[in-house]
């Protein structure tokens, strides 16, 4: 199967190099300076992986995820000199699949890549009809919408595959780092106190305010949906 990357990245020298590389892996590889003719290029195009810089001309990589994300799941990965917590979680919630740090090694770009096309390949196996409930909550997995009664509830990318992951497990209690390796990749390092954070914002979307939460905390350990 051909594989085949969309670079958005306005460095010159960097994108060149990424080019190089993964050509030389055997990736097809096309290169835009710029985010809207970045953006245009994702719209147009199928891609395996799009490599997207957060720091773009015309159009930032927040926006272009955002915009990307409307009409395509195309695996993206964010690269940028950001570094903070809620820089990851910003670029993640605007639909961005994983995000690595400049400077960074080209091995560890190669292995996000895999990670990102492996986890597409496990979601794309899920049966078109699969929806999981408890209680009064309801996710349809390949419509991508979560429901409460009659409630619809957005929820990010992450956020939806964080809860996937919990009503897939019932009371099955799952580490931080379980968390991390299935809904973040093998290869990510992301810290992880971002899934605490991502709890967080997930319980503030799903449940009600003055109840008990839907997701259990288990101290020391991680999280847990009991029926």
């Amino acid at each position: 199967m051909e594989k085949t990357v969309l670079v958005i990245e306005d460095e010159k020298n960097l994108a060149r190099f990424i080019e190089l590389e993964l050509k030389h892996e055997g990736y097809e590889v096309v290169v835009r300076l710029d985010g809207r003719e970045g953006l245009q290029e994702a719209i147009v195009q199928d891609f395996n992986v799009i490599l997207l810089d957060l720091m773009l001309p015309s159009l930032n990589g927040m926006e272009v995820c955002r915009r990307i994300r409307q009409t395509k799941k195309t695996p993206i990965i964010m690269i940028t000199a950001k570094d903070g917590v809620m820089d990851r979680v910003s670029g993640l919630d605007s639909g961005a699949d994983d995000y690595i740090v400049k400077p960074f090694a080209i091995e560890e770009l190669l292995a996000r890549i895999r990670a990102v096309t492996r986890r597409k390949l496990v979601n794309e196996s899920y049966n078109n009809d699969e929806v999981l409930t408890h209680r009064d909550l309801s996710l349809h997995y390949q419509s991508h919408r979560v429901t409460r009664g009659e409630e619809e509830i957005v929820l990010t990318k992450k956020e939806f595959d964080l809860l996937h992951m919990l009503l897939e497990n019932i009371n099955v209690v799952l580490t931080r780092d379980k968390i991390l390796e299935r809904v973040w990749g093998f290869d990510s390092e992301v810290e992880t106190n971002v899934v605490d954070v991502y709890i967080r914002h997930l319980r503030n979307k799903i449940d009600y305010s003055n109840q008990l939460s839907y997701i259990d905390t288990v101290r020391g350990t991680g999280y847990v949906i009991r029926s």
